[in-house]
């Protein structure tokens, strides 16, 4: 699944982090999980795996009465969706706009630098076919 049509909640993010991280999980490691990094109740935990699922984000099987719930949509994917969502959303589009926005609030080291270069360099190339 790419997940262009998915878009997550930050609490649905926390919830497909341990996802991803463990790539398939019982509900009750999911929950427990939940509770000890951010305190979440078992029902609330439940609840947005229940929700997840609704949205195509997650998958579940059950075996032996047991339910474990895998990612279905990668976490490339999400964060692509979120990064075009934010570019149209906030710089309308633009991503030199963006750049710059992060840059004056930052401070990039040099590789950094050499890796937005390359990026650059990349595109160009691409462009110019």
């Amino acid at each position: 699944m790419n997940g262009n049509g998915i878009s997550l909640t930050e609490a649905e993010w926390q919830v497909m982090e341990q996802l991803w991280r463990l790539e398939a999980a019982t509900g009750r490691e999911v929950t427990e999980r939940m509770e000890q990094e951010i305190g979440w109740s078992r029902s609330t935990t439940l609840t947005m795996l229940r929700r997840l699922e609704a949205k195509g984000a997650v998958t579940s099987d059950s075996a032996d009465g047991v339910k474990r719930f895998s990612p279905a949509l990668r976490r490339e994917d999400a964060a692509l969706r979120e990064t075009e969502d934010l570019l149209s959303r906030v710089y309308h589009g633009s991503v030199s706009l963006l750049v710059s926005s992060l840059t004056k609030k930052q401070t990039l080291s040099r590789a950094e630098i050499e890796g937005l270069y390359a990026i650059l360099k990349e595109a160009e190339v691409t462009e110019d076919g």
